[in-house]
């Protein structure tokens, strides 16, 4: 039996110095090895001049890295879950966080309805930074890769390294990392309230990240911007724009195999007009209907992925796959508004996009 060598993970906190307490305190209350300061921090925003100084803190020994951005909270389990999932995927870069609102974070609402615990990110995205854990020679090859780039978005450089080397990274579907408040350093307060689209108790997170399901390809993926719903199309990242643009959902229905009277039949049959009438009352009539809609096609194309999965590893707890489920299912409303109105969902709005949502879900799963 081959003996497995358990990582060693080095770590950093990238901040500038507004948000220096915050960052001290958080590398102190999840024992991260220091801080990387913005080195020239009255100059123009650019997320990547920090990155690079947390990059380069790798430790000597370190056979990985782990950079965590200032506004986030985790639990106190952060590093021996990373470590755990870099023992499991040696090679792999590693994502602990994903917005509620991207492809990405479609990508993984969809891998939690199909019962997976991990899903390779899209490749015409923005890789989620907040928390990143990178092999050691990964790290020192970005490093020089984005050295003299022009981009001040790491995010978004990663990506193009990570397409470049013919493979994106792993996102973690249960987040145990979360973004805090809706300030920011790098303008994108634009995007409003900016959260992890599966939240995730560090308990139910480690046997799911130790032991799930790896959605490798999930198909086409619905995801909702702006109210509106849209579907990412397997291989749109070779179209001349490199996948940037977004397909609405009638126009590329057409390529999923569904059509427009499948989405209407279902519609007719299945959704429920008191709750449709509740989430009007908030958000309009036009984004309850686009909501449902998303969810529907959600349903179905998560039902179609977990087939190719297979059985659930028997170690992997039933329940707390099932509370992965509903998490993903609760952001799906609030991730899909207009970010000015997302202030509007408390308590009893989420509660009812949740409710509604799942209704969408469970008449999509008959579609597959």
């Amino acid at each position: 039996m081959t003996k497995v060598t358990k990582p060693h993970v080095s770590s950093a906190v990238m901040t500038h110095p507004v948000r220096l307490a915050q960052a001290q305190d958080l590398a102190d209350r999840l024992r991260l090895d220091g801080l990387a300061l913005d080195p020239a921090p009255e100059g123009p925003p650019s997320a990547l001049r920090t990155a690079l100084v947390a990059w380069s803190a790798a430790g000597p020994e370190a056979s990985h890295h782990l950079v965590v951005q200032d506004d986030v909270d985790a639990p106190a389990e952060l590093l021996e879950i990373v470590t755990r999932a870099a023992t499991r995927f040696p090679d792999e870069a590693l994502v602990f966080y994903t917005n509620w609102h991207a492809r990405n974070g479609a990508a993984a609402r969809l891998a939690a309805l199909a019962g997976a615990s991990w899903v390779r990110a899209v490749p015409d995205e923005f890789t989620p930074s907040l928390a990143v854990c990178l092999p050691a020679k990964s790290a020192a090859a970005f490093r020089a890769y984005a050295r003299d780039s022009a981009e001040r978005h790491d995010d978004e450089l990663l990506s193009v390294f990570f397409r470049g080397h013919g493979r994106m990274s792993l996102l973690a579907v249960p987040n145990i990392v979360e973004h805090i408040g809706t300030t920011s350093i790098n303008d994108h307060a634009a995007q409003g309230i900016r959260l992890a689209v599966c939240p995730t108790s560090a308990a139910d997170a480690a046997p799911l990240l130790d032991r799930g399901h790896v959605l490798e390809e999930p198909g086409w993926i619905p995801y909702m911007r702006y109210g509106e719903g849209y579907i990412r199309l397997v291989g749109q990242e070779h179209g001349a724009d490199g996948g940037r643009g977004h397909h609405r959902w009638r126009a590329a229905l057409p390529a999923t195999g569904l059509t427009e009277d499948t989405v209407r039949a279902a519609r007719a049959v299945h959704l429920p007009e008191d709750l449709a009438a509740e989430v009007a009352r908030t958000f309009g009539r036009a984004f309850a209907k686009e909501l449902w809609t998303h969810c529907l096609l959600l349903g179905r194309q998560a039902a179609h992925a977990s087939r190719g999965l297979g059985p659930l590893p028997g170690s992997v707890p039933a329940d707390a796959l099932d509370r992965l489920r509903h998490s993903a299912v609760a952001t799906a409303g609030p991730a899909g508004l207009p970010p000015e109105r997302r202030p509007e969902a408390g308590p009893d709005e989420i509660r009812a996009m949740a409710e509604f949502a799942w209704t969408a879900v469970h008449a999509g799963e008959a579609l597959a």
